[in-house]
């Protein structure tokens, strides 16, 4: 299976239990709630608890396992996109062809429905009753991880040569941590023993930051600041992504044919084509 397939085929999996999990869109304050489902349901690609259920897979055990972690990060993601399209961060108005949150309910709604997606996703996990897992998505979407590293995004000099250093730093914050923890949280609903979870955790990280360098190089010329095809140029950026996602893809390498799914969204992650 490629892993447009595979993600198509665990998405089946996730949405009814993202459905159930949510509150009804006529269920008071109805505004509330019909603005949290607004960018949730229907979602993305659903990359994230794509790597989730990969990386249980990977580890040996069934997808299904992986359903509250795969569900929790998805949560976590959307909640970072309301939160990021807000006028007062990136200020966009279209996302995934649609309205943005704040567009379409206004942006008291659109901060509001963000925290609540975020809440939401802890409530998610912890019925899973693993409190490891609870604690690493919550210092993933921290002031260290997702969160720290929106606030360097922001700050981040539009002026001058870009610090290549100082992007992937940014980088593994701000998009890395929440593959990695992805990742992690497949592995933990897998019982992986604690050298896995750290190699597949690893693997996370460096495919996050690879995926992020092939959005730098999608938006080469729209002048983003923190950017690492502004500090190396393209093809030095297209490389680094490369180096970054052959050095995942060996830490992988022994797994067999029940790491294949993992394999091949990072090579959809990077390459965008796979």
């Amino acid at each position: 299976m490629d892993a447009r397939g595979y993600l198509a085929e665990r998405a089946a999996l996730l949405e009814p239990f993202l459905e159930s999990s949510l509150p009804g869109a006529d269920v008071e304050p109805a505004a509330l709630h019909a603005a949290m489902r607004h960018l949730l349901l229907p979602g993305g690609k659903r990359l994230r608890p794509g790597f989730c259920f990969a990386a249980c897979e990977a580890a040996g055990a069934p997808p299904e396992r992986a359903l509250a972690g795969a569900a929790a990060v998805e949560l976590v993601h959307t909640y970072s996109l309301v939160h990021d399209d807000l006028p007062c961060m990136d200020d966009d108005a279209l996302r995934r062809g649609r309205p943005t949150v704040h567009v379409a309910h206004g942006e008291a709604l659109a901060v509001l429905a963000g925290d609540a997606l975020l809440a939401l996703a802890f409530e998610v996990l912890a019925r899973s009753g693993d409190a490891h897992a609870v604690g690493e998505l919550a210092h993933a979407a921290g002031s260290r991880e997702l969160v720290g590293g929106q606030a360097l995004d922001l700050a981040f000099p539009g002026a001058g040569p870009a610090d290549a250093t100082a992007v992937e730093a940014v980088h593994r914050m701000k998009s890395a941590a929440l593959i990695a923890a992805a990742v992690g949280l497949g592995a933990r609903a897998a019982r992986a023993e604690a050298a896995l979870h750290a190699r597949l955790c690893a693997f996370g990280r460096e495919v996050g930051v690879a995926f992020q360098i092939a959005d730098d190089l999608l938006d080469a010329d729209d002048a983003e600041a923190c950017s690492l095809a502004r500090a190396l140029g393209s093809p030095a950026a297209q490389a680094r992504a490369e180096a970054l996602l052959a050095s995942a893809l060996a830490r992988v390498g022994d797994l067999g044919a029940r790491a294949e799914p993992l394999r091949q969204l990072a090579r959809y992650a990077v390459r965008r084509d796979a």
